[in-house]
């Protein structure tokens, strides 16, 4: 049985949830959030608990009852707190800018690497080696994090490259040089 499935959802003040026709609506002050609903699911909000059940005891709806119920609390957070992530970029001329709703970042391409930032989040660079992703819906959050970060990944002889605040890069030893003579 889901365990984490059975457990209420408590709704803080301030957010609202809305069941509909095949989908959950959660607004809060941050923005709102949609979900469509499985039909191995069913949602019911009971005052300020949202409950979660399966429709019978087979092991898919019980696994889509678990991972129903952990969409839902990701929401309520995205809507009341957002999501953030952190990027450091590492490298002598590396550096990043905002122009408009354009990332341009330098990267040690002969070109700046450009990327478009979806309306869903925001992106805003608070010195030229640190990025930050904001948003409300964690995918997102995560998805443009990672995409930035698969522009120049840290590499592991000088850990060059774009790096989440806080990843511990692996550093390999360079080439050794023989210290004796010729064969």
């Amino acid at each position: 049985m889901s365990r984490i499935g059975k457990k209420p959802v408590t709704i803080p003040k301030g957010v609202t949830v809305q069941v509909g026709q095949g989908e959950v609506v959660v607004k809060g002050a941050k923005g709102e959030l949609k979900l469509p609903l499985r039909p191995e699911v069913k949602v019911a909000v009971d005052g300020a608990v949202i409950q979660v059940s399966a429709i019978d005891d087979e092991r898919s709806s019980r696994a889509f009852q678990g991972t129903t119920r952990a969409l839902l609390v990701k929401m309520i957070d995205g809507v009341s707190k957002g999501f953030e992530r952190k990027l450091e970029i590492t490298g002598v001329g590396y550096e990043a800018a905002l122009e408009g709703k354009t990332l341009v970042l330098k990267l040690g391409f002969n070109k700046p690497v450009r990327f478009a930032v979806p309306d869903s989040v925001v992106v805003e660079v608070p010195n030229p080696t640190n990025l930050l992703i904001k948003g409300i819906d964690a995918q997102q959050v995560g998805t443009v994090a990672a995409s930035i970060r698969k522009l120049r990944k840290p590499e592991p002889y000088k850990g060059k490259g774009i790096k989440y605040s806080g990843e511990v890069i692996k550093r390999k030893a360079g080439k050794a040089f023989a210290s004796g003579g010729s064969s």
